[in-house]
C-alpha cells in the first residue's frame, strides 16, 4: 500500500486544490458531453438504423460506458492523477501502452474540439438569422472566409476561459449547462403534449418493445446503432482529469463521473421517447428516418414542437457547443500536463500558471492543435472534417478500452479479497473494456467500406478507416520520436510500472 500513496504524493503538479465538489463535476461532465449538441447530431442517424428501438440502443451504449466508468472510479480511488488514461495505463502496462493511451485521449478531444467550434459557429449564424429574420445572416455559416475566423474565435475564447482557471470554468458552466438542460426538458415535454393533443406529426405512443435490444434486427444493425450511441456518452471522463483539483481526490471524481452517466442517460431517454412519439421514424416529412433530417434533428423539429420558442433550441445548441468546447479543453490540457510532468513530452507541457493554477502551454497547444486541424480539414473538404469526427469514435473505444483493462490488470492481485473487488475491479471493467475494444476493431473493419461515413474513399478504401489509422500511425511516430529524445520515461524511470 505504500507504493500506492508514494506515486500519488509525488505527483503534485501545482494545480489548484480543493476547488470542485461532486455537483461541480456533474456540471462539467454534462457540459463536456453536450447533450443538446450531441442529440441533434445523433438522434436522426441512430433512429435511421434502429427505428423505434432507439431507447434500447441508448441503453445498450450506456452499459459499457457505465462499466468503464466504474473501472475508472476504482483506479481514481487508488491513484488520483490528472493524466488518467496515460498515467494509469503506464502504471499497469508500461510506458509504451500508456503513451498511446494518452495519445488516443488527446487525438479524440482535439478532433471533437474543432467539431464543437464548427457547430457553435453554425448555430451562431442560424440564431442571428432567426433573430433578424434574415436568410443572408444564416447563410454566413456556409461562407468559408466567415466560417473559419468565427470558428477560431470560439476556440480562442474557450482557451482563454480554460487558461483563467477552474473557478472561471465553473461560473461559466453553471449558467450554460442549466440553460441547455431546461430547454431540452421543455422540448421533450412539448413533444408529449402534442402526442396527447393529437397534433403530433406522426403520433407514436411509447411501448415497452422500444426498450428490447433483441428486437433491433440483425447483428450489424445492432452494432452500428451501439457504435453511434457510444459517441453520445463520451466526455464524462473529464470529471476524472480534474481529480487533483477536487475537494476529495480519491472519492469525489468517481462520484461525479458515475452521477454524470446516470443523469445523461435519463435525459437522453426522455428526449428520445419524446421525438419518436412526436415525429415517428418514417422517411418522409419530419420523420426521424428522413435523410434530409439527419444533419440536425432539432433544427427540423424545434419549430413544429416548440412554436415561437424554437429560437431557444438554437440558443441551447449554441450554448451546448460553446460550453462543451470550453470544458472539453480540460481533458487534453491535463493529459498533456501530466505527460510533460512525467517527462513523456517536453517539460514545458508541465508548466502551471502561478496565479490561475491552470496548465499554460498544455492549454494553448490543445487550442492551437484544434484550430489547425479545423482549418486544414475544412479547406481540404467538408467531408474530410466529418469523416475525421466519425473516426474519433474509434479513438474513444481505443483509450476507454485500454483504461478499463488497465483497471483489471492493476488490481489483479486483489480481485478475490471481497465480492466488491470481484465485481468492480475485475468483472465490470473487463466486460466494458473488451466490449469497447471489440467495437474499435469492428468499426475499423466496417470503415474499410467506401460507403462508410460520407462515402469518400481513396483507392476503394473508406476515408474513415484511412483517417482513423492515420491518427494511430501519427501517434506511433510521435511516440518513437519522444522515446529517442526522452528515454527516461520509456525506461520507467519517471513513472514506473509497479504491478
Amino acid at each position: 500500500m505504500s507504493t500506492d500513496t508514494r506515486i500519488s504524493d509525488q505527483a503534485d503538479k501545482g494545480l489548484a486544490k480543493g476547488q470542485v465538489g461532486a455537483f461541480g463535476l456533474l456540471v462539467i461532465g454534462i457540459s463536456t458531453i453536450a447533450p443538446a449538441y450531441t442529440l441533434t447530431a445523433a438522434l436522426g442517424p441512430t433512429a435511421a438504423e434502429v427505428g423505434t428501438h432507439l431507447p434500447a440502443i441508448f441503453l445498450a451504449g450506456f452499459v459499457p460506458m457505465l462499466l468503464v466508468a466504474l473501472g475508472y472510479r476504482e483506479l481514481n480511488n487508488r491513484m488520483p492523477d490528472a493524466g488518467t488514461t496515460f498515467t494509469w495505463a503506464t502504471r499497469a502496462f508500461g510506458p509504451w501502452v500508456g503513451w498511446m493511451g494518452g495519445w488516443g485521449l488527446i487525438a479524440a478531444t482535439v478532433i471533437v474540439l474543432s467539431n464543437l467550434a464548427a457547430v457553435a459557429t453554425d448555430f451562431f449564424y442560424i440564431m442571428l438569422g432567426q433573430i433578424f429574420s434574415s436568410d443572408a445572416l444564416a447563410g454566413l455559416k456556409d461562407d468559408l472566409w466567415v466560417n473559419i475566423p468565427t470558428t477560431l474565435a470560439f476556440l480562442a475564447l474557450a482557451v482563454w476561459i480554460s487558461y483563467r482557471g477552474v473557478q472561471t470554468t465553473m461560473v461559466v458552466q453553471y449558467v450554460l449547462v442549466a440553460f441547455q438542460v431546461i430547454v431540452l426538458v421543455w422540448f421533450a415535454i412539448a413533444g408529449f403534449v402534442h402526442l396527447h393533443q393529437g397534433t403530433a406529426f406522426d403520433p407514436t405512443p411509447p411501448v415497452w418493445e422500444w426498450f428490447n435490444p433483441l428486437g433491433v434486427g440483425d447483428v450489424s444493425t445492432f452494432t452500428a446503432g451501439v457504435s453511434l450511441s457510444i459517441f453520445i456518452f463520451w466526455g464524462w471522463d473529464v470529471t476524472l482529469t480534474m481529480n487533483e483539483e477536487t475537494k476529495d481526490p480519491a472519492r469525489t471524481p468517481g462520484r461525479g463521473s458515475t452521477l454524470t452517466v446516470f443523469v445523461i442517460i435519463a435525459l437522453y431517454m426522455l428526449v428520445a421517447l419524446s421525438v419518436i412519439a412526436f415525429a415517428g421514424v418514417g422517411t418522409s416529412g419530419l420523420g426521424l428516418g428522413n435523410p434530409e433530417n439527419q444533419e440536425s434533428i432539432f433544427a427540423v423539429l424545434a419549430t413544429p414542437v416548440m412554436g415561437p420558442f424554437a429560437i431557444l433550441m438554437s440558443i441551447a445548441i449554441l450554448t451546448s457547443s460553446a460550453s462543451s468546447l470550453q470544458s472539453t479543453m480540460v481533458g487534453p490540457a491535463r493529459t498533456l500536463l501530466s505527460m510533460g510532468f512525467f517527462k513523456a513530452l517536453p517539460a514545458a507541457f508541465g508548466r502551471i500558471h502561478p496565479r490561475f493554477k491552470s496548465p499554460t502551454v498544455a492549454t494553448f497547444v490543445s487550442g492551437v492543435a484544434a484550430g489547425a486541424f479545423y482549418v486544414v480539414t475544412r479547406l481540404l473538404s467538408e467531408n474530410a472534417l466529418w469523416d475525421t469526427v466519425t473516426a474519433l469514435g474509434m479513438m474513444v473505444c481505443f483509450y476507454y478500452g485500454i483504461t478499463a483493462l488497465a483497471c483489471v490488470w492493476w488490481f489483479r492481485l486483489e480481485f478475490f479479497r471481497s465480492v466488491r473487488a470481484v465485481i468492480l475491479q475485475f468483472l465490470f471493467p473487463l466486460i466494458g473494456g473488451i466490449t469497447l475494444l471489440v467495437m474499435f476493431v469492428k468499426t475499423a473493419l466496417d470503415s474499410l467500406n467506401p460507403d462508410y461515413g460520407s462515402g469518400s474513399n481513396v483507392g476503394g478504401v473508406g476515408m474513415v478507416f484511412i483517417l482513423g489509422m492515420a491518427i494511430i500511425v501519427i501517434g506511433l511516430l510521435l511516440m518513437g520520436y519522444q522515446a529517442l529524445r526522452r528515454p527516461g520515461f520509456f525506461r520507467g524511470e519517471t513513472l514506473p510500472r509497479d504491478r
